[in-house]
């Protein structure tokens, strides 16, 4: 049957720098598709990853069982390939596409595990058979200088006759191997075919995912708009209470002018109860002073109800203004980031319809 597909995902792929070999370096630019292929004439597994660009094949690591496939993140996944010389990394869309890739991945070297034992069985037993074999050799060379050997019956039969069959069984090998590789070009043609297809497929779903996004876009720019108004009037408001601020600072100068003159009236009541004969004249002026005193008492009671009333409506505006500016700075930023996104999936879709 050749080589064939048994489990295909998709995600990104990196390769270790190999000068630091400490940062990763991207080997495709977005999702790529990443199969598991069977060999059932090598009885051997390997990882292919194609991309569809003029990159080719990014990945061709044969698992053997020594690799250990390990997770260094919620969604990302690394192996080293001693043959290829290098360590692969990839990163998933979801943490169950990379438990299943995991999860394959040590199906895949237990299989190579047990390939490997039965042909180191299998060389054992052809081993020991060759011991037997060697055994038994003065009797069969008997036999063969009795009989004569197959090949000096062919050359008995002439030296055209072992020219035809040497070209003949080179004919049978060249044809068997031609036949090999047209199986893997057709397994490859698949694949390729079928990667185009969901290339194909996810540029339209992009497309639509664009248009989606678009009209987010025009929300999410709505939704600012509305934002910045309610901004704007918290700031009238803003502006409202510190002038009310002032009005009341203003009224706390004024009281403290009338308590001044409060005090100035009462030594002028102290003067008037020396001057005995003007005691009517001063009790009328007194009971007026006292009215007027009430009737500032009364005011500045108004006055530091409204004052007090005012700071609370100050706290509280001042607590709404840093709440909405704090929503507005988590809102831009997310707003900023959606837009990085997509400038970056627009520069990708360019990117793959130019390769296309």
């Amino acid at each position: 049957m050749g080589e064939q597909p048994i489990f295909t995902t998709r995600a990104h792929v990196f390769q270790i720098d190999p000068t630091t070999k400490k940062n990763w370096v991207p080997a495709s630019k977005q999702a790529v598709t990443v199969s598991y292929f069977y060999d059932s004439t090598r009885n051997s597994y390997r990882i292919i990853s194609v991309d569809g660009s003029k990159v080719g094949v990014i990945i061709n690591s044969t698992i053997t069982p020594n690799m250990t496939f390990t997770k260094t993140s919620q969604k990302f996944g690394q192996w080293a390939d001693s043959r290829a010389n290098t360590v692969f990394g990839l990163g998933f869309a979801s943490e169950q596409q990379l438990a299943k890739f995991a999860e394959k991945f040590q199906e895949v070297k237990e299989a190579a595990k047990l390939a490997r034992d039965k042909s180191q069985e299998k060389m054992e037993t052809s081993s020991n058979n060759s011991q037997e074999s060697g055994r038994e050799t003065p009797s069969s060379t008997q036999a063969s200088s009795i009989n004569g050997t197959d090949d000096e019956k062919i050359s008995h039969g002439g030296p055209e006759t072992a020219v035809l069959m040497s070209e003949n069984d080179k004919l049978k090998t060249t044809v068997e191997q031609s036949n090999t590789n047209a199986k893997k070009l057709e397994t490859e043609l698949q694949t390729l075919r079928d990667s185009n297809a969901r290339l194909v497929d996810a540029l339209t779903e992009s497309s639509a995912n664009v248009e989606m996004w678009k009209k987010q876009l025009s929300t999410c720019k709505e939704e600012s708009d509305t934002l910045r108004e309610k901004i704007a009037e918290l700031e009238s408001q803003c502006e409202k209470a510190n002038v009310e601020k002032e009005r009341n600072s203003k009224l706390t100068v004024r009281v403290q002018e009338l308590e001044m003159e409060l005090q100035d009236k009462e030594q002028e009541l102290e003067n008037l109860r020396k001057q005995a004969e003007i005691i009517p004249q001063l009790m009328a002026e007194c009971e007026s002073i006292t009215e007027k005193l009430q009737a500032a008492e009364v005011k500045n009671k108004d006055l530091e109800d409204r004052i007090e009333g005012l700071q609370a409506d100050i706290e509280d505006s001042q607590s709404k203004q840093g709440n909405v500016k704090g929503e507005l700075k988590k809102f831009m930023d997310v707003l900023d980031g959606k837009i990085d996104e997509l400038h970056e999936f627009r520069q990708g879709l360019s990117k793959l319809g130019v390769d296309n």
